[in-house]
């Protein structure tokens, strides 16, 4: 936030003047305490300079307020923990900004999810003559703290679950940089889309795209790493749990009538996580492999293919499985049972990445 270290303005209430008494009414009741502190009267309360506090706003996703007594008793207290995990040695500043931001974004987005899509339907007026006003503060006072415990729990969650797959990693390296599946899915021809059809149309489709893919992708094991409207990328810890996820992701689409054709690229090696996010040229092969897929098909990378191979997910060759599967059964065994197949495609150069050999990715008969 931009201030004046000086720390005049104490008597600046230019935040509430022209305010929504409404908003702030609201602000009040979602934050839980009142408006006492302009910028540099927090940071001086939370003993921490204006320079870092700053910082820490700013990575959350605050916008400068310069002089503005709009800050709480709340904020001085973040402000205060934050810098009390610093002067620890529990984290270092910078890791601390980084704190701050990642969970500053993704709280925001969660938090404009559920005013646009939740809480604009619940308030609507449910008597002729209300008005959305009249309704909206005692549905927030009563929704508030059961959506806040509801995040906690999530949160948890999925903090033991992050938690689990890194104490498993094979050493400190892998930790960050780890060895991993990733999946980009496109939906077919949305550019096309979004010039016919009506805007709250498109939002829906959109909205099931999103929701029928993160439903997909947690059930059968993978992680959600974003979606980005007519695509979503995810990855998994190893390649038969990414292809299942595919294949599954392609046949769900195929049996929606109102959904274009789906398109999906993938690859399998070293990836670099930060916040939540996922780097490196794995990543990038993937989305070039989507850009190139036939439409309602997988298109796989040599190492994932390998992958495969060597955990007996897929045959080496349909060749190769004939002959297993005979003399399975001149033994009088059962043949093996693979899950999917790979087709070798041409190689092809792809943009940064120079040459490579596409795999196009199937289901088995009888394994799905």
């Amino acid at each position: 936030m931009t201030v004046d270290d000086s720390g005049s303005g104490e008597d600046a209430q230019g935040a509430d003047s022209g305010e929504d008494p409404l908003a702030l009414r609201l602000e009040g009741l979602i934050l839980g305490a009142e408006r006492r502190y302009t910028p540099f009267q927090a940071a001086r309360s939370a003993g921490v300079s204006m320079e870092l506090a700053s910082r820490f706003w700013r990575a959350m996703g605050f916008a400068d307020i310069g002089q503005a007594k709009a800050l709480t008793e709340a904020d001085v207290l973040a402000l205060r923990r934050l810098a009390g995990l610093v002067e620890a040695g529990l984290l270092s500043e910078a890791m601390a900004v980084q704190v701050a931001r990642s969970t500053g974004q993704t709280t925001a987005r969660l938090a404009e999810w559920q005013i646009d899509s939740f809480l604009e339907g619940l308030t609507e007026p449910p008597e002729p003559g209300m008005t959305r006003t009249e309704v909206t503060y005692p549905i927030v006072e009563l929704l508030l703290p059961e959506l806040q415990e509801f995040l906690v729990y999530v949160w948890r969650r999925q903090l033991a679950a992050s938690a689990g797959r890194v104490v498993q990693a094979a050493d400190d390296e892998e930790m960050v940089d780890r060895r991993l599946a990733v999946g980009f899915a496109d939906l077919v021809g949305f550019t096309r889309l979004t010039r016919r059809m009506e805007e709250e149309e498109l939002g829906e489709l959109v909205e099931a795209f999103e929701t029928t893919a993160a439903d997909l992708v947690a059930a059968n094991g993978g992680r959600l790493i974003k979606t980005l409207g007519d695509e979503v990328l995810y990855a998994a810890d190893d390649a038969g749990t990414a292809a299942e996820i595919a294949l599954r992701l392609i046949e769900t689409m195929a049996h929606d009538e109102t959904m274009p054709e789906l398109r999906v690229g993938m690859a399998f090696g070293t990836v670099t996580t930060r916040m939540g996010d996922v780097f490196g040229t794995t990543v990038n092969l993937a989305s070039r492999l989507t850009s190139i897929a036939p439409k309602d098909a997988v298109l796989v990378d040599t190492a994932f293919a390998e992958e495969l191979i060597r955990t007996q997910d897929a045959p080496a060759s349909e060749a190769e499985a004939a002959e297993e599967a005979a003399a399975a059964e001149k033994e009088g065994e059962e043949p093996p049972v693979y899950r999917f197949g790979l087709q070798p495609m041409w190689q092809r150069p792809v943009r940064g990445l120079g040459v490579v050999e596409p795999w196009l990715l199937t289901r088995r008969d009888g394994t799905a």
